[in-house]
């Protein structure tokens, strides 16, 4: 399995596009267990490329002993993808993914997208709000659009399992300082873990619910803002769905402040 967009087949057409992209050098974000992101160009455009170069037998294993799914090629991501552009939430371009081989261990496979520019991470941008908060109507239409996006995953069946506020990108070209004119545009990313089922499981929508509860803790929202989000992410004014609903709320506040106390456990030196 091959695709390749149009102009990536002719600037690499002849060549073994794995080994090409195995070691095509370029600005390396992560590089663990047979995996590796990085940044590269091509006749002047910038990509990121995730190239998966086999997982190896023993990390298979100890994901399988510890009862996890092992991510151990490209697809589920650019799935994922595909997925989010059929329901209408703006995500990565793709621009290629490929995969081969049959042994899980030693599978070989790659996602390239094009780079989302000129945006910024919502945990960037909202990191000064507590000593310097953005105009009310910027604040609200973004947390309006955060919680339609988490809506409309879980609607469709879509849970993220990493979502965090590092994984939404803000269009910074949108006139983002003026959302009632010019909705802010926002990109979902890193989507190799995201999951597709028929029927969604309570703890997953909690887990990721409460992935974005604990990465806005330090941002100065008040408890207001808290209740729009409840709002918009379930369709009914916030004291409805916190009664209809009161199970699932308390679930996201508990994992949420778990995931906060485990995080500054884990980074003390952020909170110094």
């Amino acid at each position: 399995m091959l695709n390749l967009a149009n102009h990536l087949q002719k600037a690499w057409q002849g060549r073994d596009i794995y080994s090409l992209l195995f070691h095509l050098e370029g600005q390396v974000f992560r590089e663990k267990e047979g995996r590796r992101t990085f940044r590269f160009e091509v006749d002047g455009q910038s990509y990121f490329a995730k190239v998966f170069m086999g997982t190896g037998w023993p990390t298979l294993l100890a994901c399988l002993l510890k009862f996890r799914r092992p991510i151990i090629t490209a697809e589920n991501e650019w799935r994922a993808i595909e997925k989010l552009e059929r329901i209408g939430v703006s995500t990565m371009r793709l621009a290629g993914y490929g995969k081969r081989g049959r042994n899980p261990a030693r599978m070989q496979s790659f996602i390239i997208t094009e780079e989302l520019k000129p945006t910024i991470s919502l945990e960037d941008f909202c990191r000064d709000w507590d000593g310097h908060p953005p105009p009310l109507e910027l604040k609200r239409a973004l947390i309006k659009r955060v919680a339609q996006i988490a809506r409309t995953l879980h609607a469709n069946g879509i849970v993220h399992r990493d979502l965090y506020l590092c994984h939404f990108l803000l269009d910074t070209t949108r006139q983002a300082d003026q959302p009632g004119i010019i909705p802010p545009q926002l990109f979902l990313i890193d989507l190799h873990r995201a999951e597709q089922h028929r029927h969604l499981k309570l703890r997953w929508c909690v887990k990721d619910v409460a992935g974005l509860y604990f990465s806005s803790m330090d941002i100065g929202l008040t408890q207001r803002d808290r209740l729009r989000f409840i709002a918009e992410y379930s369709q009914r004014p916030w004291h409805e769905a916190i009664r209809e609903n009161k199970r699932f709320w308390q679930q996201v506040e508990r994992r949420g402040q778990a995931g906060y106390r485990e995080f500054r456990r884990k980074n003390p030196d952020l909170f110094t």
